[in-house]
């Protein structure tokens, strides 16, 4: 039990550091290793991966929101959208397939890796202009890059787009109960035009949110083993923690170049999920 506990925890804090660093959670790691390095079920290893989710979160958001590279503001509007969306998906739940939901935002994503693999602006923000909603909710910001050693500027555009995205990932969350960091970074990436550094800080911060108001669900389901779970916290909220530091020493550009190979494996992976849901 030891030994096991050791191991999770290794992967543990590799999981934390590239969810924190890409800002998409410690499950995408998690969740597979436990099932297919270790055996866990999938329901124990689900609810280990929310725990990861909030520990990735807690560890990476502190560092991140210090050192005002998250946009709270531009966080808690989206945050806005993913639950509307999540109590959507809950209600519609028997009236969409969720295959036909995997193979959309499946395809969203491929498209959304194409736009980031055309964007040629490495650590500058392209030319964004202010949109109007965003004007209004003060949603542009500035944040220090330890990597470029200059103070960043930048806009906000597509708003609604935006928003758009971050409702369709909460109906899909609540649908299917998969995370949806990948969504939130693309929404604020691709559609809003932040700087990755941001999108990827404020999907951290957002994510704990999202998770902590579904742990409560899965720890009444029994699906939180604390064997499992404890180690994992422990782990991601330490590999969380020096990811947030690597993150900030990093270029964009490299944070894109690691981002892209990612955000294409969860589509694909979406992809064949749904078309083999129904078989």
């Amino acid at each position: 039990m030891i030994m096991f506990s050791l191991q999770v925890l290794l992967i543990a804090i590799l999981a934390g550091i590239v969810g924190s660093i890409l800002g998409l959670g410690g499950g995408i790691i998690v969740t597979p290793a436990l099932t297919l390095l270790f055996g866990v079920s999938i329901e124990h290893a689900i609810g280990a991966s929310i725990i990861s989710v909030i520990a990735t979160s807690s560890g990476s958001a502190i560092a991140y929101i210090r050192d005002r590279i998250t946009n709270l503001r531009v966080g808690m509007f989206l945050e806005i959208a993913t639950t509307i969306g999540a109590i959507t998906g809950a209600f519609i739940g028997g009236l969409i397939a969720p295959n036909l939901l995997y193979i959309i935002f499946g395809l969203l994503l491929v498209y959304s890796a194409i736009n980031m693999i055309k964007k040629k602006k490495g650590d500058h923000q392209e030319a964004v202009e202010m949109h109007p909603a965003a004007a209004k909710l003060k949603l542009g910001g500035s944040y220090y890059d330890k990597a470029v050693e200059q103070q960043i500027s930048y806009n906000v555009g597509n708003v609604y787009g935006g928003f758009g995205v971050m409702y369709g990932a909460g109906i899909v969350s609540g649908l299917l109960g998969i995370g949806s960091g990948s969504f939130k970074v693309m929404a604020m990436d691709v559609f809003m035009k932040l700087p990755l550094k941001v999108s990827t800080a404020t999907s951290n911060f957002m994510m704990g949110v999202t998770a902590a108001a579904s742990a409560g669900v899965y720890l009444l389901r029994g699906s939180i083993d604390p064997h499992i779970a404890g180690p994992v916290a422990l782990g991601v909220l330490a590999g969380a923690t020096i990811g947030a530091q690597i993150m900030q020493r990093m270029k964009s550009k490299t944070i894109r170049m690691i981002f892209i190979p990612v955000l294409l494996y969860i589509a694909l992976q979406m992809i064949y999920q749904g078309m083999g849901l129904d078989k």
